[in-house]
């Protein structure tokens, strides 16, 4: 991603969620894999990702669970659909603030999902 410097600060502080909104060009499964390889080229090991977007509105939510040796982060991608890609945020939350905008981001995709037992097993475990 163009905004990797930005990301790799932001890794380095100890609160437990790195939160980022961005636009992209690119496709959720596109834009997916790119947030995962630029975690991976700065020495993280991706250990659980998800993907949540709507066609109605081009935007979605992508979860990223890393660990580099003992430090473990959640990276979340906030992410809109653009002609170019572009940083608009980002920020460094701690467990319960992160955990609230998770909920609030998946939920603002579709209330549908929150019936799918797999979310919903998902957010009871966080």
């Amino acid at each position: 991603m163009e905004f990797k410097d930005q990301i790799k600060g932001k890794l380095a502080d100890e609160k437990l969620w790195t939160v980022i909104t961005f636009k992209t060009p690119y496709g959720p499964g596109d834009t997916m894999d790119i947030l995962v390889n630029t975690l991976e080229e700065l020495g993280w090991e991706v250990v659980f990702k998800a993907n949540w977007w709507t066609a109605d509105v081009p935007y979605g939510v992508i979860r990223i669970d890393i660990r580099q040796g003992e430090k473990e982060k959640i990276v979340l991608g906030r992410w809109i659909l653009s002609n170019k890609c572009e940083l608009l945020k980002i920020e460094s939350m701690d467990l319960e603030r992160g955990k609230n905008e998770f909920y609030r981001l998946v939920d603002g995709i579709t209330s549908t999902l929150i019936h799918d037992p797999v979310i919903r097993t998902m957010r009871e475990q966080y």
